[in-house]
């Protein structure tokens, strides 16, 4: 397989899949399966995203997959990290997707490519870069494409006239699972779908196009299934001349800060797995093989640092036989029981080893699969044999055993067999169980992890405390309440809100009642912390009401707006609103000043340790440090220390468990969001490590 390469790209609401013609592959396909170089294929596939590893980890991780069975490492292609800003490209370091599919083709697999740019993936607002384009220019000139081919796809479409996201909008036609929100644009979204087909096509490419999730794919292109149970949901592809594709097999699902981890077993996984194939499968892609890490603030809404960490290779890269490459990953903010972790153990076991096994008894016969005929046959009420035949009499099965609950005894070609609940048998010579999906016969593994550094000490810090502003220090001001995305343009997670006021004698017992629809907010009242409340996942608003003391003069009254990320998903991104929606002055129990409106605000995107960059080594000067022990940490505190890396080559991260919520950076990367506070219905964090 040296120098070949399958590439799966993603643009518009499809994806195409072709060979390097450089080496001479023919990417067809017929109503069975994809046929490279003339060779049907039936392909096992594992998404494995670059910018959420580092290059250090990519051949451990793609070893590991090839071990695994697998013969294709899938990744989108994340533009807003390669143009940040216009013009401006960045393909270092983990970015560097050449580096990244070379390494692939050097271990002899296919690289299946999802370009977008539209991704989704919980990456921060589905792809969208964050700087803001001559959008004045765009309202001028209309939907030019020489204007979008110059400036790139825009993420602040609130400032567009009569565009709607994820619509007919010119620009705006690249996608994914669309048919996820297709119907809440009515015929615009019936003709959208029409047009991306006939678009791609007509690009004679000379290779298959898909759409995944888009069941009414026009031909000739494929639609495909993603989802965790497409042995039992997808209905086939919509032409007898479209092969059976698995876009995306869930391995687990992402987690959220307050969430609980999503445990899919590895029985399950070769349950569907095993059916889809014997349904004539031909493509099935894990999503994830292994998730990795959200570094710096690329994850979306509430969506935490370690990405689908219940893959078959966890965050880390640990699986059964070795472990990854130094790959450190940590988080920071305020507090003093930080301890440098090593993390060692077996992993994920047995979710690896049983769905290789798996691979190696289904590819045992893919000959068989892909040239024989297929019958069905019932051994039971809810037993049946998915049988396949060659002219030459080679044969192969898959019994099926769909009782949730009970064993059963099937016979089948005068032979008995014995089959578990809910589960799969497959008969490479229709004789011969090699597998069965319900026994595991893989030896589990934990994680464990052992305390290396302890940075636990006071003297070992060094703290900055950030200021809040007060009016006469903000940076632009508005007669309302702005939103916070449109006005922070994805420079920060951050956003002050300021207001000046002054009450009456009457305002006794005053308290501050804020609605938000951001997920996190702080009130400060001329200069004191007064409190903060933050939502979650599954609310659109939370309430933030408190105490304060106010003076008889002018009141500074300054609110920090919090995001932990921005949406990726849904139709009308355009229209979403975050930040606050109303603020009052409560005296005596009543609404005696009502901020929102008749008052002017000032407005501060960031915090000023970001805008000095006081994480990277060169800026630490900027800024006075205090020893943590002669001036105690504020609400709102960076903390620095230095340390020695750890001997060896496990992966190393901070245990933050007695953190609250922030931001980390180690040499000046960061690593990521951590929000330890925010706790799971079991009282527990959703990350520490």
């Amino acid at each position: 397989m040296e120098g070949r390469s399958l590439v799966m790209v993603g643009m518009i609401v499809v994806m195409v899949m072709f060979g390097c013609k450089g080496n001479g592959e023919e990417v067809t396909y017929d109503g069975r399966s994809l046929i490279i170089d003339g060779q049907r294929k039936l392909l096992f596939s594992g998404s494995i995203h670059y910018p959420r590893s580092t290059p250090e980890m990519w051949p451990s991780l793609i070893a590991k997959a090839k071990d695994g069975g697998l013969d294709v490492i899938q990744t989108y292609v994340f533009w807003n990290i390669h143009e940040p800003q216009p013009g401006q490209y960045d393909f270092s370091g983990n970015y560097d997707l050449v580096k990244f599919i070379k390494e692939i083709q050097a271990q002899g697999l296919y690289a299946c490519l999802r370009i977008g740019p539209y991704i989704e993936s919980e990456w921060n607002y589905g792809w969208v870069p964050s700087y803001f384009p001559h959008l004045f220019e765009y309202a001028l000139s209309g939907p030019s494409q020489t204007f979008w081919d110059r400036r790139g796809f825009p993420f602040w479409l609130h400032d567009i006239p009569g565009i709607s996201y994820r619509t007919d909008n010119e620009p705006f036609k690249i996608e994914n699972e669309y048919q996820n929100v297709e119907a809440a644009f009515g015929n615009k979204g019936r003709s959208y779908v029409r047009w991306a087909a006939k678009m791609a096509v007509g690009l004679q490419t000379g290779v298959p196009w898909i759409m995944c999730k888009q069941t009414d794919a026009p031909d000739p292109v494929i639609n495909t299934c993603n989802g965790m149970n497409c042995g039992e949901t997808f209905k086939g592809p919509n032409s007898p001349n479209k092969p059976s594709m698995w876009t995306e097999n869930w391995t687990s699902f992402y987690q959220v800060f307050g969430g609980k981890p999503y445990i899919r077993s590895a029985e399950d996984i070769a349950f569907q797995t095993s059916l889809f194939i014997a349904k004539n499968g031909c493509f099935v892609n894990y999503y994830m093989y292994h998730g990795g890490t959200n570094f710096g603030r690329t994850s979306s809404a509430y969506v935490i640092t370690g990405y689908y960490d219940q893959a078959p290779l966890d965050e880390y890269g640990l699986s059964l036989k070795n472990r990854a490459s130094s790959a450190p990953k940590a988080h920071l903010d305020e507090a003093l029981a930080k301890t440098l972790r090593c993390i060692l153990g077996l992993l994920r076991q047995p979710k690896w080893g049983h769905l290789r096994e798996m691979h190696l008894a289904i590819k045992a016969c893919s000959k068989i699969l892909l040239a024989g005929q297929q019958s069905i046959l019932s051994l039971g009420p809810l037993q049946q044999a998915y049988v396949f035949q060659e002219v030459s009499g080679d044969c192969a099965a898959f019994l099926v055993n769909n009782d949730t609950r009970n064993s059963v005894t099937v016979d089948f070609q005068n032979n008995s067999y014995q089959l578990p609940p809910r589960s799969i048998s497959i008969l490479p010579d229709c004789l011969n169980v090699t597998f069965n999906t319900a026994k595991v016969t893989t030896q589990s593994g934990t994680r464990t992890s052992k305390s290396n550094i302890a940075l636990s000490s006071p003297e070992t810090w060094e703290i900055y405390n950030e200021m809040s502003p007060n009016f006469l220090d903000t940076s632009f001001e508005a007669d309302a309440l702005l939103e916070h995305m449109n006005a922070t343009k994805d420079k920060s997670d951050y956003l002050w809100y300021t207001v000046r006021f002054q009450p009456d004698s009457s305002c006794s017992e005053p308290t501050i009642h804020v609605l938000s629809y951001a997920h996190a907010a702080h009130a400060i009242v001329n200069g004191i912390y007064a409190g903060g409340a933050h939502g979650n996942h599954d609310v659109k608003n939370f309430i933030l009401e408190t105490p304060v003391k106010l003076d008889s003069e002018t009141n500074n009254i300054t609110i920090l707006s919090v995001m932990a990320g921005l949406p990726d998903s849904g139709a009308f991104l355009e229209r979403r609103f975050a930040g606050l929606r109303e603020v009052l002055i409560r005296c005596n129990g009543k609404d005696d000043y009502n901020l929102t409106a008749n008052y002017t605000w000032g407005y501060k995107v960031g915090l000023t340790g970001e805008d000095l960059q006081i994480y990277k080594e060169e800026n630490l000067g900027d800024v006075v440090w205090s020893g943590h022990a002669t001036s105690p940490a504020q609400p709102l505190t960076w903390f620095k220390a230095a340390f020695d890396a750890p001997d060896g080559d496990d992966p190393v991260a901070l245990n933050l468990r007695t953190m609250r919520k922030g931001e980390a950076w180690i040499n000046g990367k960061s690593i990521g969001r951590y929000w330890v506070s925010l706790l799971t219905t079991k009282g527990t964090p959703s990350q520490t490590l």
